[in-house]
């Protein structure tokens, strides 16, 4: 992997410590993922400069911080955008005049996303007058991300930005936040708590505990790695890569190729054949049988190999799934896999009873 940002910082505290060595991809979304207190928002915070922790930060290979060569550059002197859990726009200032402020702060040689591109981006082209008091929750956070972006930031750091957003707000700048990592080249890193924001959001994660790396690749990889805590619980789950392929419009039913086989889903709002989805799969609502059941009401039964399992809490088992590049996570009793035998390398049936559209 050619990373866009590597860091090693350390960062001592009275009750905690920050020792990690990151390798970020350029492109897409970054998830700093783990539970309240991990180092995420530290984390984020040295990267931009705004903690003095100790090491070394590089950016598509300029050098932010460098303690070995006493190399430092200040926040404000950092190619980033940074967008924290509260909007904090200027209450003074109009919402045209509040990302007019951050495109200030960048020379005329540096600039790629004009005013125009940041508003369109962000759908709020019919806010420009309005003052910041005036605005929602949701809106506001759309305004300080566009603020950000105006400024050209070679990479976007975003801490918790939906934490303070009701779930309907949330839904409301989600779908715009999806459009930046479709539409622009700029790599964002993304601290949240949210499974659900993670798997919708995300391609790459680094999974924190204790101010540490557990594990550090692919949403993919690290939600169905038996060997991380991602991969336990009743919360366990796995995301699947589709292709809108069809619909049938008298069952309402569209079906959906993946890197292993073909799904079928009932969309309350079919989307354009070609399109691209993503499906989120909890490891409850998958149940396993050696052969391929007849005449059931569940659409959707893939032949899958067995890749491992894992004891997942009393009498109850994790088995890791793959068919050709997706994995899949089924949590069934132990007394159902010591019945079936399930052991690495079998081959079994995958019977999916539920599923959710993320985008």
């Amino acid at each position: 992997m050619n990373s866009f940002i590597e860091a090693r910082l350390q960062l001592a505290r009275a009750d905690f410590t920050l020792d990690v060595d990151l390798k970020l991809p350029g492109h897409g979304v970054t998830a700093l993922f783990g539970p309240s207190g991990c180092g995420k928002t530290t984390c984020l915070r040295s990267l931009a400069g705004l903690e003095r922790a100790r090491g070394r930060v590089t950016v598509n290979q300029k050098i932010w911080q460098d303690d070995q060569s006493k190399q430092w550059l200040p926040t404000h002197q950092r190619a980033l955008g940074y967008v924290f859990q509260e909007a904090s726009l200027f209450a003074h200032l109009s919402v045209q005049k509040n990302i007019a402020y951050g495109l200030k702060r960048t020379p005329v040689e540096r600039r790629q996303v004009s005013k125009e591109r940041a508003v369109e981006l962000l759908g709020i082209g019919h806010l420009l007058e309005r003052m910041p008091a005036t605005l929602s929750g949701g809106e506001r956070q759309r305004v300080a991300i566009a603020r950000a972006l105006a400024t050209s930031p070679e990479v976007l750091l975003m801490d918790e930005p939906l934490a303070a957003l009701d779930a309907q707000r949330k839904a409301e700048v989600l779908p715009y936040l999806e459009q930046l990592q479709r539409q622009l080249q700029i790599p964002i890193v993304y601290v949240s708590h949210s499974m659900d924001e993670v798997a919708r959001l995300a391609q790459h994660m680094v999974l924190l505990n204790a101010g540490r790396v557990l594990a550090q690749g692919s949403v993919t990889e690290l939600l169905s790695n038996l060997d991380l805590p991602l991969a336990h619980g009743d919360v366990a789950s796995s995301v699947v890569h589709a292709t809108v392929q069809s619909h049938d419009a008298a069952d309402h039913l569209s079906t959906l190729i993946f890197d292993g086989g073909q799904l079928q889903l009932v969309m309350a709002r079919p989307r354009q054949v070609g399109s691209q989805v993503q499906l989120r799969v909890q490891a409850r609502d998958v149940s396993l049988s050696l052969h391929r059941p007849e005449a059931s009401s569940i659409l959707n039964i893939l032949p899958m190999q067995v890749l491992g399992l894992r004891e997942d809490g009393p009498g109850q088992t994790m088995v890791s799934l793959q068919a050709g590049n997706t994995r899949l996570l089924a949590r069934i009793t132990q007394h159902s896999a010591r019945a079936l035998a399930l052991q690495a390398g079998m081959q079994v049936y995958a019977q999916i009873k539920g599923m959710a559209l993320l985008d």
